[in-house]
Formats: C-alpha cells, sequence, structure tokens
C-alpha cells in the first residue's frame, strides 16, 4: 500500500507538513482555497527559522535588527543592542513566503489542488478512509466544480475557522481579533523603518496586547489585536495606534485593509481518530508575543516526521495513538515557552501601570538579551546566576514603581 494524505490549507503549516511527507513518499494532496491569500498578520519570522525551513533571502522584505517598545505615555525604549552581526528579525509578506512554501512541497511531488474543502465525511471503522468534499477552483470559477477524494489520514492546517476542526469535533478557543492596514509611506518617511520596528503598548491601542508598525517591502504593516472583540473596538483601537504613530505615518496611503482570528490557547482535541490539527486550527499561537508562524510551520513538521515514523515511510496507516506522539513531542518541547508567555501576558498587560513597568525593563541589556535569544533561536538561553538574580530583582522594582503589584 501506500499511504493516502490530505492536508488542508496552504499557509506555513499545511505546506511545511506536505513538504516533510512528500520527501517520504508518501502520496500526498495539500487543499488551499486562495493561491494569492495574504493572511493579515505582522509577517516578523525568528532567524533560526530562515535556517531551519530553508527560506531563501528573496522572500525576506527587511532586516529588522532594531525595535522601539513605546510605552503608554509615550517613553520610547531602543531595543536590538544586543544583536550580533548576522542576526536579525525577518519580515515578510505572507502572499509571498505561503506561495514560496506550497509551491516547494508541490515541486517535491505533493498534489496541489486550488480547492475548498466543505465537508470531510468521518469513517465508522478504523480502516476505511476520510472523504472530503470539495470544490476544485482550478477551472477559474469561483464556486468550482464538486469533487471528492478519500485518504487514509487528514492533517487540517486551515487556521482559526478551521472547517477541519469543526468536522472532528475538536472543541472551542478564545480568540483575539488581529486588525491591519497597509499603508504606504513617502521614501523619506519608509526610510526611517528601514531597519526597524515599533510596537505601542497602551489601553488606547489594545486592553490586551500590543500595536505594531512593522516594515515590509514597499510599505509599513500597521495594526493592532485584541481578545475584547467587536467591530467598533477595533476601529477605535485601530485609530488609537494611527493616532500615536501619526507624525511618522504622515502622508501615508491605505493600499490595504485586513482583519483574521488569532487563537489564544490550544483546543481541547488536537488528535481524533486519524485526524490531527497544527498551527492556528490547532491555536499554537504564542500568548504575550502573538507570534504564530514559526510554531505553525514546526507543528505540522513534527506531525508529518511522526507520520512518516509511525507509518514506516508510508507502509502502514498510523493510528490515533501513533498521531498522539507528535502531541506529546510538541508539549515536551514547547509546554514551558507557552507557560511563560502566559504569565508575562497576564502580568504586563493587565493596565497601563504594568505596560509602563513592562517596557522600563527592556531597557535592561540582560533583559534584552534574553529576549532576543530565546525569540531567535527558540530556546531560553539559561542566564548565569547573578544576571538572573539581576533580572528578577529588575522585574520587581519595575513592577513596584509601577504600583503593578496591587491587585
Amino acid at each position: 500500500m501506500v499511504l493516502r494524505v490530505a492536508v488542508v490549507g496552504g499557509g506555513p503549516a499545511g505546506s511545511s507538513a506536505a513538504e516533510i511527507l512528500a520527501k517520504a513518499g508518501i502520496e500526498t494532496y495539500i487543499f488551499e482555497r486562495k493561491l494569492d491569500n495574504a493572511k493579515p498578520c505582522g509577517g516578523a519570522i525568528p532567524l533560526c527559522m530562515v535556517d531551519e525551513f530553508d527560506l531563501p533571502p528573496e522572500i525576506i522584505d527587511r532586516r529588522v535588527r532594531k525595535m522601539k517598545m513605546i510605552s503608554p505615555s509615550n517613553i520610547e525604549v531602543d531595543i536590538g543592542q544586543t544583536l550580533k552581526d548576522g542576526e536579525y528579525i525577518g519580515m515578510c509578506r505572507r502572499e509571498v513566503m505561503d506561495s514560496f512554501m506550497r509551491n516547494r512541497a508541490a515541486d517535491l511531488g505533493a498534489n496541489l489542488i486550488n480547492g475548498t474543502v466543505f465537508k470531510l465525511d468521518i469513517p465508522s471503522n478504523n480502516t476505511d478512509p476520510y472523504v472530503l468534499h470539495y470544490s476544485d477552483h482550478s477551472n477559474g470559477e469561483v464556486k468550482g466544480e464538486m469533487k471528492i477524494l478519500k485518504v487514509d489520514l487528514v492533517i487540517g492546517a486551515d487556521g482559526a475557522n478551521s472547517r477541519i476542526a469543526k468536522a472532528i469535533d475538536a472543541g472551542d478557543y478564545n480568540y483575539a481579533i488581529a486588525f491591519q492596514e497597509r499603508i504606504r509611506l513617502p521614501q523619506d518617511k519608509m526610510a526611517y523603518y528601514e531597519e526597524l520596528a515599533e510596537m505601542y503598548v497602551g489601553d488606547d491601542v489594545s486592553p490586551d496586547f500590543y500595536a505594531w508598525v512593522f516594515p515590509k517591502y514597499d510599505h509599513v504593516a500597521v495594526g493592532t489585536g485584541t481578545m475584547k472583540v467587536n467591530q467598533a473596538r477595533i476601529k477605535e483601537l485601530q485609530a488609537g495606534i494611527r493616532t500615536r504613530a501619526a507624525k511618522r505615518l504622515e502622508g501615508g496611503e491605505i493600499i490595504k485593509v485586513e482583519a483574521h482570528p488569532i487563537p489564544e490557547h490550544p483546543r481541547p482535541r488536537r488528535v481524533v481518530g486519524r485526524v490531527a490539527l497544527v498551527g492556528d486550527a490547532a491555536g499554537t499561537v504564542t500568548k504575550s508575543s502573538g507570534e504564530g508562524i514559526y510554531f505553525a510551520a514546526k507543528s505540522a513538521r513534527m506531525c508529518a516526521e511522526v507520520i512518516v515514523e509511525a507509518s514506516n515511510n508510508g507502509q502502514r496507516v498510523p493510528t490515533e495513538a501513533d498521531l498522539k506522539q507528535y502531541l506529546k513531542r510538541w508539549d515536551k518541547k514547547y509546554g514551558a515557552t507557552y507557560l511563560v508567555l502566559d504569565i508575562l501576558q497576564r502580568v504586563f498587560y493587565r493596565s497601563d501601570a504594568t505596560r509602563e513597568a513592562f517596557v522600563e525593563m527592556c531597557a535592561d541589556i540582560d533583559v534584552q538579551k534574553l529576549t532576543f535569544d530565546s525569540y531567535l533561536y527558540k530556546t531560553v538561553v539559561p542566564a548565569n546566576p547573578l544576571k538572573q538574580m539581576k533580572i528578577t530583582a529588575k522585574t520587581i522594582g519595575s513592577l513596584l514603581r509601577g504600583n503593578a503589584l496591587a491587585p
């Protein structure tokens, strides 16, 4: 036999899974509804992702080496002083990066289908196939041609509104909304953002997250996010970041407006039967930083690697217990990271006083180094005991000065 796997969703998660499966000779189908999709996203990727996922330099618009953290009272702290030569945060347009990763998977043998999966039939036993009902848009029509595909395994990489998650009753999760405007700036204003990104905190831009100005190829992405989801509120917060950054955005032209849900925690069930969820569909976005791209791609790769191992390169059908090995590996590797970032968000994003303390703390060189090392390489580099004590004391001191430890 040859194992047949359907990957629903062609973003960084789906493409990463499809690539691993195709390389192993597994019959792989990857579905993407819109091949030119530009997902609303800050587009920041850590340095380790460039090497780990073999991303070419041309898909990286900007190499950010400087970051400004801006407090509710507009105190600006420059961070990035600890970066070594060659270290940077990559800024990408999702339509460019997603297309590259998806096409690479197809070049390696994955069957790329421009289609919308609208229904998944669940088999009543452990041997019958899953049946995907989808609209094939390859004829150029929006409605598409109705087709079905039978497969042994399904990977749901279809985002926060995952139809695959609904089909397997994976359970709900809280989600935030990210709202973003792409703004083309005059050349002199764009030069300011040559290798600089900005993060703003304050109740005026987000009650529980941050707002950003991230540079792209020929424009900046200006956006905000919040869990307090309603249309009027998100527009009010977007007006807040536009006001805070007004001088730097003068003369800018809005070329695109985008909004998208962002999961706030993992779904209750990420593997059911022979179906596994990865990326936003599984809920892999981190708290505090809101980072999603690397963790989406990494979760999908780890899932696909487990499938390759458990199936002996496609010679047998993995079971639910086999697929759950992916979750065990994932939680063991990244569980602590998610816990720490959750705590940081709860402590530092709950009032303007705590946000002032957070920005003050970011001025410390040791804090910057620990933060950047853990972000760029996805490993929390252990500081020596003295530095660790200093960071802890700095944190407590900042919180006390901001009355942030008051109930």
